[in-house]
């Protein structure tokens, strides 16, 4: 690990590197619980595949933004590390398998080096911030969202208070009205807008997927540019403090959200204001990047199939609203590619437009900035790649997460019926290809990383089990989702279960019966008219599993007698309850909070000794079996177990001992105060442990 000392120029970032690789040698060793070190990998991009003894490595890329330099050192990682091939998330990362855990800080410290990070990209943090792909460029945009997107990034990055919620957190911006960065499903979603000439965003709060989707509510209608981190940070607190961390499947916000009801956690916002340490935050969009487009002149081209060309500019253009410029769509099937590609198109954007891609939430990647008069030149170009099929962001677009190829979580495959449908629709419904208004993505299970619940028309992975105990996999079948614009949507209806192999017809029967009953409506309007019983009705034939064939016990891409086989998921990191763990860490936040105050950062020091006090609180609630679910009720559950009955002498009530924390403002003293008090309850604490074991 030398190496990562004298190649890494970045302090903060060279310690994350070689903590990570102390801890992997921990764990070898048996020093760390499995449990606890998934959680501290899960933080750093690292995650678990279904197969046994590699990792997928998520790389976080902030709103899809990638540059030239930065693609061609991933595709370096990735063929140094992985397989070669690159696969584009619905949430705009990328991310790579079959990685070794030993070689992770490596690789990690690789990608560093162009400024491309892992940190937070999984686990019970602030997770990727998205954004609409066309940020910048958009015609209809009241301005570039990029700016704001990108300081939320760095903001949150590291930041103590996101670094052990009981779940993940989502954040979306969307450039206009039009909300392709989907607000209405992400824990906060900001959409752009300008009042009075203030630039500033409505901000959607408590949405998410999942097997139980929630609309998002609406917090603010207009919230002034700065003070979108502020507000973000409260949320944050708030849902640190009162979200649950036992039960994983309640554990987002947007449950938090639906038990408390809005009135109700708009007071705690109020109520954590204090704390935040700052009350405005601007964010200067002036000093963001400038966009370099280059000039180079292109040979002149001659394009062979007119035809295609033509149906490829219908599909795959996006008019800027810089005149003269377009942005060009590459239609990515299932959002794979490989270095190879990777490379050249890197080399194609930095020599003929602005040196940058956007990777999009339909697994796309869309390239800003190209001249008008080169569109023929970068059509043939891209054809060479293999990036020239039409139908970007059209209904044979079709999204889909790796489901059982990769993950521990996968029920059924998806990236196998989605291919088959594509199949489907290009051979049999070619007027798709043209068609923006149906939608269609697919999940291998409820927890929908590829979106389905929000789609026109979703498919879910699931099994089934015939009256003989046989299990066969299947699909949900969800008709009726989609974006409505300026934070409303719609969740899809849960129509009806079939066999997987019956996938492509259900989608004939229900493309079908648009194309006779649509009467020119968009598909939206034609499912709302229709009903989910209609379509019940329609797919009903299609679930009778009385008769199945050899055929429909195999998924989609496999020649082997189906399994259900779920492994353990690990979208969130698992807490561990061993007294011992639980102290030692807290002394290591207590560690980190001095840490803080020696660089001055005030705010920072306060929550380690907050994490603190509450973590070693929790140790001894867990030594009781008492419940820990929330920071909440570990803070009151304290107070009745310990101090009200005097089993441990605090000068106040526990609760008023933590919650000093959103009574102060975060300043030199009271931060080197609160650390001496957080020091003072561990020792007591640990004392008291150590008293308790004496007589057992």
């Amino acid at each position: 690990m030398q190496s990562f000392r004298t190649e890494i120029e970045n302090p903060i970032v060279e310690k994350d590197i070689i903590e990570l690789e102390k801890k992997i040698r921990e764990f070898k060793g048996g020093s760390i619980d499995e449990e606890k070190f998934r959680s501290l990998r899960l933080a750093r991009g690292v995650y678990g595949q279904r197969q046994a003894g590699v990792q997928m490595i998520r790389i976080k890329l902030p709103y899809g933004k990638v540059s030239s330099r930065q693609l061609r050192r991933i595709s370096d990682v990735a063929d140094e590390y992985s397989t070669g091939r690159l696969h584009i998330t619905t949430r705009q990362d990328i991310q790579i398998h079959y990685v070794d855990l030993d070689r992770t800080p490596e690789l990690w410290a690789q990608l560093e080096k162009d400024s491309v990070t892992l940190r937070e990209a999984c686990g019970n943090t602030v997770r990727n911030v998205t954004a609409s792909e066309t940020a910048g460029i958009d015609r209809d945009e009241p301005f570039d969202v990029s700016p704001y997107a990108q300081a939320v990034f760095e903001y949150f990055l590291r930041n103590p208070i996101g670094q052990e919620m009981g779940r993940k957190f989502k954040v979306s911006f969307s450039s206009s009205d039009a909300d392709t960065g989907l607000s209405y499903m992400h824990d906060l979603g900001f959409i752009a807008k300008i009042r009075d000439g203030v630039k500033g965003f409505k901000v959607m709060i408590g949405g998410g997927l999942g097997s139980q989707p929630r609309h998002a509510d609406e917090l603010f209608s207009f919230l002034p540019a700065n003070e979108i981190i502020p507000i973000m940070e409260t949320v944050v607190r708030v849902f640190d403090r009162y979200g649950e961390r036992k039960s994983r499947a309640k554990a987002r916000l947007k449950f938090l959200l639906k038990d408390l009801g809005l009135e109700a956690f708009k007071e705690l916002l109020i109520a954590e204001k204090k704390a935040v340490p700052f009350k405005k935050y601007p964010i200067n969009s002036s000093t963001y990047p400038k966009v370099v487009i280059s000039n180079e002149r292109a040979q002149d081209v001659i394009i062979e199939d007119i035809e295609a060309f033509e149906q490829w500019k219908t599909t795959n253009l996006v008019l800027q609203k810089q005149s003269g410029y377009v942005a060009v769509g590459i239609k990515v099937m299932l959002g794979d590619f490989y270095t190879e590609k990777a490379r050249l198109l890197a080399d194609l954007v930095e020599k003929y437009a602005a040196g940058e891609i956007r990777l999009t939430l339909r697994q796309n990647i869309l390239i800003p900035h190209v001249r008008e008069s080169l569109i023929p030149f970068f059509y043939t170009q891209l054809k060479k790649m293999g990036f020239a099929d039409a139908g970007y962001n059209k209904a044979l677009d079709i999204t889909a997460c790796p489901g059982t190829d990769t993950c521990n979580l996968g029920i059924s495959s998806s990236t196998g019926i989605a291919s088959e449908l594509e199949r489907v629709i290009k051979e049999e419904y070619p007027q798709y290809v043209n068609n923006a208004d149906v939608v269609i993505k697919i999940s291998g299970c409820m927890n929908a990383c590829g979106q389905h619940s929000m789609a026109n028309i979703g498919f879910q992975g699931m099994s089934i089990r015939t009256k003989e105990k046989l299990v066969a996999p299947a699909l949900q079948v969800l008709l009726g989702g989609g974006n409505l614009g300026n934070g409303r949507g719609l969740f899809a209806d849960k129509v009806i279960k079939i066999p997987s192999k019956r996938g492509p017809e259900a989608l004939r029967q229900i493309l079908n019966d648009f194309e006779v009953n649509g009467k020119g409506a968009s598909y939206e309007s034609y499912y709302a008219e229709k009903g989910e019983y209609y379509f019940y009705e329609l797919l009903k034939p299609l679930a009778d599993i009385e008769n199945l064939s050899p055929e429909d016990y195999l998924d989609w891409g496999s020649n082997k007698r189906y399994q259900k086989a779920i492994g353990i998921g690990e979208c969130a990191g698992v807490v561990i309850d061993l007294i011992a763990t639980l102290l030692f860490e807290s002394d290591e936040k207590i560690k980190n909070s001095k840490e803080a105050i020696s660089e001055q950062k005030w705010a920072a020091s306060i929550y380690y000794s907050y994490s603190s006090m509450v973590n070693t609180a929790k140790a001894l609630l867990t030594a009781e079996k008492t419940k820990t679910n929330t920071h909440n009720s570990i803070i009151k559950d304290f107070n009745i177990h310990f101090i009200e009955n005097d089993r441990i002498a605090l000068n106040s009530s526990f609760e008023d001992l933590v919650l000093q924390l959103n009574k102060n403002e975060p300043s030199e003293a009271f931060a080197k105060s609160y650390l001496t008090d957080a020091k003072d309850f561990l020792n007591k604490v640990e004392s008291y442990r150590k008293l308790e074991l004496t007589h057992v």
